[in-house]
């Protein structure tokens, strides 16, 4: 998942283009980018796209970030999105491992409820400074936990910290980044509000690719080729994990060597992913 793209419940002409474009993973929003009088609306347009065939064709990722568990919004918009074709159920703001496991005991009744078989995951916001405190148990706090989402924008702007300062950013990345890693999954990093700034955008996506992320996300399809070039793995570094796991493959030792370097189990995990990076789903 290189490039994550944003797409407003509210706005279902944008859900074609959206489905046509280049993000490996679309995240269509009920929570920030849609205005209190049109959350019902933006539910109903969610809801029935993903029954829809070309969303049930579609071989990308399918997010929706829900309304903040306790919010008023929360309950229908559980009921309205928890479908088969849902991969990953974003929640927004959390700030204890609690809301995790409550969110996935309302999730497994209504999977038992509607005869879903395949467990929808959770991918959780860290975006205030208490979800930063408790990052590693929320990313813990259940199996379908399988990604921690950095929101810098709530967590700097409550706190007049400046978005651009590149070294509180890359301060926070490396937080969440190893929150997600004690717990095992995978960390996204933080949109980018200024569509313009190309430049500030990619050099961000770079520090987050160095710190270990998956992917990033965007805001506008302008962004989503840049993500998805940053966060491809080099045609050295897809060889190199070839190379990594086809020596897994030959031996029994737990420690071994690849063009003069120790290979052992995290450096076998991580040639793993970047394989299964270098593979993204076809747009």
């Amino acid at each position: 998942m290189r490039s994550k793209l944003f797409v407003p419940g509210s706005r279902p002409e944008l859900f074609p283009k959206a489905l046509a474009g280049q993000a490996d993973a679309l995240s269509f929003d009920l929570e920030d980018a849609v205005g209190e009088n049109k959350k019902g609306i933006a539910r109903g347009n969610v809801g029935t796209a993903l029954v829809r065939s070309e969303f049930l064709a579609s071989p990308k990722t399918i997010i929706v970030r829900i309304n903040r568990f306790g919010s008023p919004y929360f309950a229908a918009d559980l009921e309205a999105v928890a479908l088969p074709r849902l991969d990953l159920l974003n929640l927004p703001k959390v700030e204890s491992p609690d809301e995790i496991r409550a969110v996935a005991q309302a999730l497994a009744r209504l999977e038992s409820d509607r005869g879903i078989s395949r467990p929808i995951e959770i991918l959780a916001n860290i975006e205030s400074p208490r979800g930063l405190r408790l990052a590693a148990e929320i990313a813990a706090a259940d199996p379908r936990v399988a990604g921690l989402q950095l929101g810098l924008g709530d967590l700097f702007e409550s706190l007049g910290i400046d978005r651009r300062d590149t070294s509180a950013v890359q301060q926070v990345q490396l937080m969440v980044r190893l929150a997600a890693g004690e717990a095992g999954i995978w960390a996204c990093d933080s949109a980018y509000g200024d569509t313009k700034a190309a430049d500030s955008f990619r050099a961000e996506a770079s520090a987050a690719r160095r710190l270990g992320y998956m992917g990033k996300s965007c805001i506008h399809p302008s962004q989503v080729g840049i993500a998805n070039e940053v966060f491809q793995p080099s045609a050295a570094e897809i060889a190199f994990a070839r190379r990594v796991v086809d020596a897994a493959g030959r031996t029994d030792d737990g420690a071994f060597t690849v063009d003069g370097k120790m290979i052992d189990a995290p450096f076998l995990r991580r040639a793993r992913a970047v394989l299964a990076i270098a593979n993204p789903p076809p747009s």
